[in-house]
């Protein structure tokens, strides 16, 4: 039992104890977590910038593909923004489906 002039101490060390322990369990990993996170939404970022400019390059590709290729109607344009977007929806597909697959390395 202690004496009653070592309380005051001891609830000092208990209280300095709390806090590293909550320091420890609380902060710091709430800390790392978020350094990874700023690095994933940075990545996803940069990948869907990406993404967005081979979209365009190939969107345009097709126009002046067409444009040299046959008429300059106003439908191949129609048809250039149609052809760009089911390859970007089947991108979009393929990527949904391997990230739902549950084959997936850990």
């Amino acid at each position: 039992m202690p004496k009653p002039h070592e309380i005051p101490e001891i609830a000092g060390e208990l209280l300095d104890m709390s806090r590293g322990y909550l320091r420890q369990r609380t902060v710091e990993p709430a800390k790392r977590l978020g350094k990874v996170a700023g690095k994933g939404i940075g990545g996803a970022m940069v990948i869907s910038l990406g993404a967005f400019l081979l979209a365009w390059g190939l969107y345009y590709g097709l126009v002046r593909l067409f444009a040299e290729a046959v008429s300059d109607s106003q439908w191949w344009v129609v048809l250039s923004r149609l052809i760009t977007a089911l390859a970007a929806a089947g991108a979009a597909a393929l990527l949904f489906s391997r990230m739902q697959s549950d084959d997936q390395p850990e």
